[in-house]
């Protein structure tokens, strides 16, 4: 019987790959490029943002530059004229009166909401579990609550003759606000509009603060105790050093929406009595509807635009100017 032995080759003769030799899969250098489908799949929302936000502003540009009224807004004819419009808003003492009294309502909105956020987030982190769980589902159900709806109820608090307030005000012996026409007034009108505002904008803030001040360590504030530092003096050394960017975040974003708020005021006062309550969004809308100078109106939206990005810009180098002090 014949006895088949098996060869083994050397371990140098053994089988190897056909191409090269072999080793770790070779890695994706950050450099290179890894094709043009992300792109593609990326190009549809970016397209959609493009339309819907950049397009709006370049039409509106565009029209602060024709001569733009309801005829050109029918046949289409518009005729370029220039800066002419936006002459024409700067030279009227109107318009800068405006100007005036909006920044004044976005400071004072802006400090109120700021200060009562900040109150309100160092109270909720001092609570309990339930108290905290009433305390936030609150602020949520506040900031839930639709814009116009919100308003319609200040509304009627503020009825001049079914408004609760006036019948509280008039129960607890303030005889004067007996049937008290609140939108009758100025500066009653604009105080109700600020405590709206502000109603309707601290939770948002409140909220975010809180969310912030559960990640400052507890260890920064025991060892500010054991120093004998005092309640503010923690804030101010611990407390917001730490958050500075939430602060900036959330100032910055108050800014915006105070200083283009529009629907509370046009649904509470369309900016009256007389223009005690216009500024410069309501400035723009009645411009363009009241006499259908498109035009004047798209120049005016353009300013509060720019008057309002020049403003965080301003507090943006400011800040990050204290940031590098402290570096």
């Amino acid at each position: 019987m014949s006895v088949i032995r098996e060869r083994t080759a050397p371990p140098s003769r053994l089988r190897r790959p056909a191409t090269g030799t072999a080793g770790p899969p070779r890695r994706r250098r950050s450099g290179e490029p890894r094709g043009f489908w992300p792109y593609v799949l990326i190009a549809p929302a970016v397209g959609g943002m493009l339309y819907l936000l950049l397009y709006p502003l370049l039409r509106a540009v565009l029209i602060s530059l024709q001569d733009f009224r309801l005829r050109q807004l029918i046949m289409g004819d518009a005729e370029f004229v220039g800066l002419r419009n936006y002459r024409t808003l700067l030279s009227d003492p109107r318009f800068w009166e405006v100007v005036r009294r909006t920044f004044l309502f976005m400071a004072v909105n802006v400090v109120l909401i700021m200060v009562i956020a900040t109150l309100v987030a160092l109270m909720t982190e001092r609570l309990g579990r339930f108290g905290r769980t009433v305390v936030l589902s609150s602020l949520v159900l506040a900031w839930a609550m639709p814009v116009v709806a919100a308003t319609t109820v200040f509304q009627w608090l503020f009825h001049s003759e079914f408004g609760i307030v006036n019948r509280l005000l008039t129960g607890a012996g303030f005889s004067s606000f007996d049937r008290y026409p609140w939108f009758a007034h100025g500066t009653a009108a604009f105080s109700l509009l600020v405590l709206l505002i502000v109603w309707q904008s601290v939770p948002f803030a409140a909220i975010t603060v809180y969310s912030a001040l559960t990640t400052v360590p507890a260890e920064l504030y025991e060892s500010a105790r054991l120093d004998g530092a005092s309640g503010s003096r923690i804030f101010r050394s611990v407390t917001f050093p730490m958050l500075r960017p939430i602060f900036l975040l959330v100032f910055s974003l108050e800014v915006i929406w105070t200083f283009k708020a529009f629907v509370q005021i046009w649904v509470m006062t369309r900016g009256g009595p007389g223009d005690a309550t216009t500024i410069l969004p309501v400035y723009a809308v009645q411009k363009a509807l009241a006499g259908q100078r498109y035009d004047l109106g798209s120049a005016a939206s353009m300013i509060t635009v720019v008057l309002m990005s020049g403003v965080l810009v301003l507090y943006f180098r400011q800040m990050f100017r204290q940031e590098d002090e402290y570096r």
